[in-house]
């Protein structure tokens, strides 16, 4: 297992300096546009609360943790108005116990295995709706898929549900992607609530997680797309991840 993490680490880390030193991937022009000014609340309420209870991830593989608890923690604010504490990703893997979540959060992970995977991912989120009690009208896990005529349908539904997100403000997406994709970073799995859409651009704003990432930033949807479509390197296939996609969730009007 050691073995297999140092293989996969340099790996990742050739790959890295590769792109840095050819000026390609998000070296290049396709690299994430920060966004440093403060969020001005809009009247979308589910959006500003997603913003105010935006969190960063506490480890380098718990950007589940961190990505769940402040999706719940604004659908709570947006379904339950009520004054109570934010729940906090202690609390909130002390009572998820869904495919041992916490374990997988360790040092060791569970049996060798550390994050999600898109599938369990979606269990995990499912899990914690249904543990505080948020109703939700509907629930899905898309995997995405890569080509042109493969991935019509999926990416026509998706450019319809950020739409939904933005302008409705009653559904939810959580990405799980190649974070390399998106920022300068190693290509790793990865996982962030998407915070906003412009519809006449068609940018997507990501609330990244990581502590790297100090700003939210946005990328095209065809980045977006290409990200979250990604079939990760086969030194993952060992840790259960196959393809990336996103978490819908859309709450009672």
């Amino acid at each position: 297992m050691l073995v297999l993490k140092y293989i996969m680490r340099s790996y990742l880390y050739l790959r890295y300096f590769f792109h840095k030193t050819t000026r390609t991937g998000t070296f290049g022009k396709n690299r994430a546009n920060y966004i440093p000014t403060p969020y001005k609340e809009t009247e979308n309420p589910l959006k500003n609360a997603l913003f105010r209870h935006h969190v960063k991830q506490f480890h380098e593989s718990s950007c589940s943790v961190a990505s769940v608890v402040s999706v719940v923690n604004a659908m709570l604010e947006k379904t339950n108005p009520v004054n109570q504490e934010p729940i906090t990703q202690q609390q909130i893997l002390k009572k998820v116990r869904t495919s041992h979540w916490k374990e997988r959060m360790g040092a060791d992970g569970y049996k060798g295995r550390r994050g999600l995977p898109l599938k369990v991912l979606g269990q995990v989120v499912k899990a914690s709706l249904d543990a505080y009690e948020i109703n939700y009208h509907s629930f899905e896990i898309v995997q995405a898929k890569a080509g042109k005529e493969a991935s019509r349908t999926i990416r026509k539904i998706l450019l319809s549900r950020l739409g939904q997100f933005e302008t409705q403000g009653n559904c939810m997406i959580i990405a799980h992607f190649d974070q390399g994709c998106f920022v300068q970073d190693l290509n790793i799995p990865h996982i962030s609530p998407v915070g906003g859409f412009d519809p006449d651009t068609q940018k997507v704003t990501l609330l990244d997680v990581d502590p790297s990432q100090p700003h939210p930033y946005q990328i095209s949807f065809d980045t977006f797309y290409k990200g979250i479509s990604t079939h990760y390197n086969h030194v993952f296939k060992h840790f259960g991840y196959g393809r990336g996609g996103y978490i819908y969730i859309q709450i009672h009007p």
